[in-house]
């Protein structure tokens, strides 16, 4: 079994968050640069993760505050994975990853950060890229500053076409 390790998420854990839901805020507060908000679609949209497991970790939300796949409407459900799969062509002709994770974390037990606004990850992988900066040194290497992920990928949503 292979091993997924994100221990500079520790400040995320550790931080005090407020009750804001960032993908009811997120959306509503019109400053999608600030926000890393990279698509608005009819149902949903696509963010920048910024505490990402990797370089070009996204996430793709329903607009209506949810807390379950299963509450999702058909066309909600139908976008969420239309984005998810464009997302996934974006990334791979953007960084090229060898390969991805997916998925939803519901529920407080189930690792979800916000447990009670349903989100899908899209976490590029590469092969090798746990590496052991973070078991020696706590410390995770992204070579991409998150500002310069938004800048690399917002043109390219922005031509998006669903």
């Amino acid at each position: 079994m292979e091993n997924l390790w994100a221990p500079w998420r520790m400040n995320y854990i550790k931080s005090d968050k407020t009750k804001e839901c960032i993908f009811c805020t997120g959306p509503q507060a019109n400053d999608d640069m600030g926000r890393k908000l990279l698509f608005r679609g009819e149902f949903s949209f696509v963010i920048i993760n910024i505490y990402p497991y990797s370089n070009g970790h996204l996430m793709v939300s329903p607009y209506r505050h949810l807390s379950c796949l299963t509450d999702l409407s058909p066309e909600e459900l139908a976008e969420i994975g239309l984005l998810t799969q464009k997302s996934m062509k974006i990334l791979r002709d953007s960084y090229h990853p060898d390969g991805f994770n997916i998925g939803y974390n519901i529920g407080k037990s189930g690792g979800a950060g916000f447990e009670e606004h349903i989100h899908c990850h899209i976490v590029p992988r590469w092969t090798g890229d746990t590496n052991f900066m973070p078991v020696l040194a706590d410390t995770k290497v992204h070579p991409e500053h998150i500002e310069a992920t938004f800048q690399r990928l917002y043109p390219v949503f922005q031509e998006l076409k669903i």
